[in-house]
Formats: structure tokens, sequence, C-alpha cells
């Protein structure tokens, strides 16, 4: 082999390693910000995962705001309320200004970490008008729905499982 060949080849070597390491990079950096969208149910339930439940993983708690669930200490910017799928709610404690849209009854996608039986939200969402809720909150309690009625002892065929 010539040398110009072989020089060449080793830049063609060369190239193709560190696209494979840029590429390498990009996909730990993007697997290292994945924040998976539980419910109340899945993670009450241990059905997120152990690393949820630890309090070590990041992800993102949607549903509902309880009615009634809401309470800010006086003089604080610490705001308490429960977000709740229908079958499970989870306590969350955010300290912060919350969206402008933040309510009870409204839907609600918050990020952050379990710290003991407490979601301590680092972000919050909020939903933007009276018939908008996020596509995967939405999936995620209708899957959510699904499985416990049909998992109830109680379910009604007739009614599609809800017992009512």
């Amino acid at each position: 082999m010539n040398p110009t060949r072989r020089r060449r080849l080793m830049w063609i070597l060369a190239l193709v390693a560190a696209a494979g390491i840029a590429a390498t990079l990009v996909a730990m950096a993007l697997q290292r910000n994945v924040a998976y969208l539980y419910t109340p149910n899945e993670v009450l339930s241990g059905e997120a995962g152990p690393q949820v439940g630890d309090g070590t993983a990041r992800f993102r708690l949607g549903g509902m705001v309880a009615k009634d669930s809401f309470e800010r200490p006086s003089g604080s910017m610490e705001a308490r309320f429960r977000v709740t799928d229908g079958d499970a709610e989870l306590p969350v404690s955010y300290t912060g200004i919350l969206p402008d849209l933040f309510r009870e009854n409204q839907a609600v996608v918050a990020t952050g970490r379990m710290q003991g039986d407490v979601f301590v939200a680092e972000e919050l969402l909020a939903k933007h008008d009276e018939t908008y809720m996020p596509k995967e909150v939405a999936d995620k309690m209708g899957q959510a729905h699904r499985k416990h009625d049909v998992d109830a002892p109680d379910a009604d065929p007739a009614t599609g499982g809800a017992g009512y």
C-alpha cells in the first residue's frame, strides 16, 4: 500500500472514530436528561420502578390537582397540594412561583424527585385552557383507569368495567 492511500485510510478511520465518539456522547447526554411521565397510581403501586420510589430518579408526575388540597403557608414560597389520577393521590411540594393557570381540578405536569412519601417538584407546567390536557397525561390516566377497572373485583362488564 502506498503512503498516500495509507494516510487517506487513517484519516477515514479517524473520522469514523470521532463520529462514533460524538454519537455516544450525545446519546449519553440525552439519556441522562430523559424524564419519564408517571401517574400517582403508578408511583404508589411501584409500577414506576425502584429508582422512582427511592428518590434517585428524576421523573415527571402527571394528573389533576386534587380538589381542596392546595395550601401555601403564610409568607412562604412553598406550595403543597395533591396530584390525583382518579385512582390514587400523591402529595407534592413545590417552592417557587406557580404558573398563572395553576389551580385545583386542573391538569398539571410536575418534574422532580420523590423524598420519602412526598414528590418534590422542581418545575410545574399547567394546562393552557379548559379543554386541554397534555396527551401523555390523558393517555396515562386512561390506561390507569382501564387497568384499575379490569382488576376491580366488582367490575361490571355491562358498564365497561366501571362498576356503576
